[in-house]
């Protein structure tokens, strides 16, 4: 049975990747901050902080302990929107501390024991707001960046080993977090990506989950949920 590890699964995407996951046969690993209701015979919930090494490093060990890791999901995350002149530092930091180096604290500890297999796949969640570069929301945008070019240089290094390194982008996903985003404005991105009716939780699920379906993907290859342009 294959394992996986994904991040920020207490609610909503994440919560619905996992429930994927367990349906089709894994074996998941879910690390959260908040407490984790989701009850399945091959799911284990485990309190961590991904912004914090030491959390995600124990986390690992712990997840190692009882045998390999064949997939990462990085989808914790966090998002703000203020204006650039009016964004305050510790937003800015704070928002690359969960969205980068959240990404990069759970990429090296895991990606140290696919070294060691030879093998795995790591996915990495993006937004279409990086391409698109959306305004009023410049730290947000630079964490996601930062995301994206650590899978590109991921991806580079890694691939000798076995080991594929992708990041999946999307628009507003209709969870409690966007519900709490202004009608207008998740219309008007919506449109802007060619998604007038939006993107369900399964219609993301079933985007991000070609990643490990289907294995011939590029690897290093970062895929939008809409049309840009």
């Amino acid at each position: 049975m294959p394992v996986a590890i994904i991040t920020g699964s207490s609610r909503g995407l994440g919560r619905a990747l996992a429930e994927s996951l367990l349906a089709d046969g894994w074996t998941v690993h879910g690390f959260a901050r908040s407490p984790q209701s989701l009850v399945h015979p091959h799911f284990q919930a485990h309190a961590v902080d991904v912004g914090i090494e030491a959390s995600v490093q124990a986390a690992v060990a712990t997840v190692l302990a009882a045998g390999r890791i064949d997939l990462l999901i990085n989808n914790a995350g966090a998002a703000s929107m203020n204006a650039l002149l009016l964004t305050p530092a510790a937003t800015a930091e704070a928002l690359m501390r969960v969205n980068y180096l959240g990404t990069l604290h759970c990429l090296q500890a895991v990606g140290k024991a696919m070294v060691r297999q030879r093998a795995g796949l790591v996915v990495n969640l993006t937004t279409v707001a990086v391409p698109l570069s959306l305004a009023g929301e410049a730290a947000y945008v630079a964490s996601k960046a930062a995301v994206e070019a650590l899978t590109k240089v991921a991806a580079t290094e890694l691939q000798s080993y076995g080991i594929r390194v992708n990041a999946v982008g999307l628009g507003p996903v209709d969870t409690d977090l966007t519900r709490a985003v202004g009608a207008d404005k998740i219309h008007t991105l919506n449109q802007r990506i060619g998604r007038p009716q939006g993107t369900t939780l399964a219609e993301a699920v079933d985007f991000i989950a070609q990643e490990w379906r289907a294995p011939s993907l590029a690897n290093g290859s970062i895929r939008y949920l809409g049309q840009l342009n």
